[in-house]
């Protein structure tokens, strides 16, 4: 296995979308709408598995962001309003993954787009660990691009161990590696200095709509214990917290099925929407 070239000239982010939002939707508008909000790393790449595990049961529809390193999340809220209406979306559920938790609860807080649901995969309403997220930050700036090849390079070769009965997830994995470049750890950076800065307390402790969130048992970097504990303590419209074992921090993309299940049966129970089928 080569350690990938991340300046090669098939890299996504070099070339002309990495300073556009990009937007694509799965299945037909009939069926309820789930709205995937990405982690740190910013993209759809790490999603395939989850998408094909929801068999058609929602409408899915994925986001891109930009390469930007000046976006606030009201930035990211506004600019995915904007690539919703364009799609002729106005409502639906949103599922923030991780760093994409902070995206979400900056729709809800700008109540334009009318959020049925908000599901929270490994997400947060303000980081459990304030001085990881500035320690990140800081270290992120000194990660040269050739480390970070090397250590995503050794992340796939134990990937491909790990989930070796899962090619599509093997798959998804080479080409989220394919995709880093410069400007791309410069961006993840900047989402790191908007993760410290950002407190959505008020929002989540009155946010009027039905929340819930899913992680990994195996997960250091939003460690569940403090979450949990805070979302019952100051999240009154939490309806309920899944822990799902042998999954990891990625939750979506380790235990794809389990996931979408979960997140199908909580769409389903909630009044006013369409029954799910395959």
């Amino acid at each position: 296995m080569k350690v990938p070239d991340m300046n090669g000239p098939d890299n996504f982010a070099a070339g002309e979308d990495a300073r556009h939002l990009q937007i694509r939707s799965h299945h037909d508008d009939r069926r309820p709408t789930l709205i995937y909000l990405p982690g740190l790393h910013g993209d759809w790449t790490l999603i395939g598995g989850f998408r094909k595990a929801l068999g058609g049961r929602v409408r899915f529809v994925e986001i891109t962001y930009p390469r930007t390193l000046s976006w606030s999340l009201d930035d990211y809220a506004r600019e995915i309003e904007q690539a919703l209406t364009r799609l002729g979306i106005h409502e639906g559920w949103l599922l923030g993954e991780s760093y994409g938790s902070q995206v979400l609860w900056a729709l809800v807080k700008r109540k334009v787009f009318k959020t049925q649901g908000a599901v929270l995969a490994g997400g947060f309403v303000r980081h459990p660990i304030q001085w990881g997220v500035r320690l990140a930050e800081r270290g992120a700036e000194g990660v040269s691009l050739s480390f970070l090849a090397r250590f995503l390079f050794f992340y796939a070769r134990v990937a491909r161990f790990r989930f070796r009965n899962s090619p599509d997830l093997v798959a998804d994995i080479h080409e989220f590696i394919r995709r880093r470049t410069e400007l791309d750890r410069q961006a993840a950076k900047h989402r790191l200095h908007l993760i410290a800065s950002s407190d959505f307390t008020p929002v989540a402790e009155n946010p009027g709509l039905p929340v819930y969130s899913i992680t990994g048992l195996i997960d250091p970097i939003v460690p569940w214990p403090w979450t949990r504990h805070w979302f019952r303590k100051y999240c009154p419209a939490l309806k309920e917290y899944k822990i799902v074992p042998l999954a990891d921090h990625n939750v979506l993309g380790t235990a794809p099925q389990k996931s979408a299940d979960i997140v199908v049966n909580w769409i389903s129970a909630t009044p006013k929407n369409t029954p799910l089928t395959r």
